[in-house]
């Protein structure tokens, strides 16, 4: 089982209403949030773990896990608030303003930790859950406890201004959880962010050094590669009508875990000695995947039979 653990929030999607006035429509999302969808949706065996409220908008979380066949048994349930992102789109690009303070997501404690089976065999990590605490140290600490035993997959999803002020123990964090996982997934604005202008491959295999096996990265509407110490992999995206990019690198997340899982790869050993073949379909499944939620409004992965 694959168990995704980050935010849940819901999304206010600009739309229009029915008198032509400008108005938001609530939407069940998260970076992580959707990835573990996007797993359930592909086949794979998915769970999610976060801070979830009571309130309303935690029952919508909720019945999206359920409805798109995520295992919700690792939910820490508070009657703390929803976390809540007004997005903006423009020319389909997203930019968020996010609504955090006090929330069931944000204040998130190691006393919230689950005792995990031996049936989670791979944990995936990321988003905005990794800027602010105690959720923050709560995500790393369990990555820590669990990363000896468990395959770890780690995207940070940079948002820059959601960490203004908060720069340095960002990246001190995230340099940390990189170097403790076996996957990093990186998009090219995220890699320059952390590793300045240079080569793609050059720059992820300085990330490489500091302990992942593999790293992959999207690079928008050109596609995506995958590197390794002795392998770049190159997959081509699908052209498509692009209606909004929200979930595309989330969406990409889980095609890429379906795809190591259908593999048998998803193993320490596995991810360790990942073949050509291997990558290359990790990268499609993600690519196509990511092909489908570009072409539709909002974060909404695709199922499995729609590829």
């Amino acid at each position: 089982m694959i168990l995704s653990c980050g935010e849940a929030l819901i999304d206010m999607l600009p739309r229009t209403s029915t008198l032509g006035e400008a108005c938001f429509a609530p939407y069940a999302g998260g970076a992580v949030f959707n990835t573990a969808i996007a797993l359930g949706r592909l086949g794979a065996p998915s769970a999610f773990f976060s801070g979830v409220s009571n309130d309303m908008l935690g029952e919508i979380l909720a019945d999206t896990l359920t409805a798109s066949k995520v295992d919700t048994r690792y939910l820490a349930r508070s009657d703390r608030p929803t976390t809540v992102a007004f997005v903006k789109l423009v020319n389909g690009q997203a930019t968020y303003a996010f609504y955090d303070e006090g929330t069931a997501g944000r204040m998130l404690s190691e006393a919230d930790l689950p005792d995990l089976p031996a049936e989670v065999g791979t944990l995936f990590l990321g988003g905005i859950s990794l800027v602010n605490d105690p959720a923050a140290s709560t995500y790393e600490a369990l990555q820590a406890r669990e990363c000896g035993r468990r395959v770890t997959m780690v995207d940070p999803n940079i948002r820059p201004g959601f960490i203004a002020g908060k720069e340095a123990a960002y990246r001190a964090r995230i340099g940390r959880m990189l170097a403790r996982a076996d996957i990093v997934k990186l998009s090219d604005e995220d890699l320059h962010w952390l590793e300045g202008q240079g080569d793609l491959t050059a720059l992820a295999r300085g990330v490489l050094a500091r302990g992942p096996k593999v790293v992959f990265i999207t690079e928008g509407a050109k596609g995506a590669r995958a590197v390794t110490a002795t392998q770049d992999v190159f997959v081509a995206a699908r052209k498509v009508a692009v209606v909004d990019t929200v979930g595309a690198g989330d969406t990409f997340n889980a095609g890429v875990l379906a795809a190591l899982h259908q593999a048998g790869a998803l193993t320490k050993a596995g991810i360790a000695a990942l073949s050509d073949a291997t990558l290359t379909e990790a990268l499609s499944l993600g690519t196509r995947a990511a092909a489908v939620t570009v072409s539709r409004a909002g974060a909404n992965p695709p199922w499995a039979h729609e590829l």
